[in-house]
């Protein structure tokens, strides 16, 4: 499989949260799956997305317009959005945007979800 081939996958967490699993290349040929992807756990009930990024090789400033377009939809109703970022040149790209302001920046799923639950989101009947 070509490391550039690009997938983001819903998985359900539970308790409002959802994780989207992202690999490969996320950039302007991709930007339309990562967004409709994002938009399948929200519409799902998700307040709380984690967005793993631990498979992706290459994010563009579009991928972080749609990341910024969950947070805008999400915090209307007390959701938010966290980021697994495992690799230091894609975390030093929300650092030197200044989003690392916006989103929780975490370096594994598994912190992701805890940060999650510890959250208290509301969870879904």
């Amino acid at each position: 499989m070509d490391d550039s081939a690009f997938g983001a996958d819903v998985i359900d967490a539970g308790s409002g949260i959802a994780v989207v699993a992202v690999r490969g290349d996320a950039d302007l040929h991709t930007a339309h799956e990562l967004r409709s992807a994002i938009a399948d756990a929200i519409d799902g009930g998700a307040t709380w997305l984690v967005v793993d990024l631990a498979e992706t090789t290459f994010i563009d400033s579009m991928t972080l317009g749609v990341l910024l377009g969950a947070v805008k939809r999400l915090r209307p109703v007390g959701g938010s959005v966290s980021v697994v970022c495992t690799d230091a040149n894609i975390r030093r790209i929300f650092e030197i945007t200044l989003l690392d302001r916006v989103f929780s920046l975490q370096e594994s799923r598994e912190a992701a979800l805890v940060e999650a639950e510890a959250q208290g989101r509301p969870a879904r009947a």
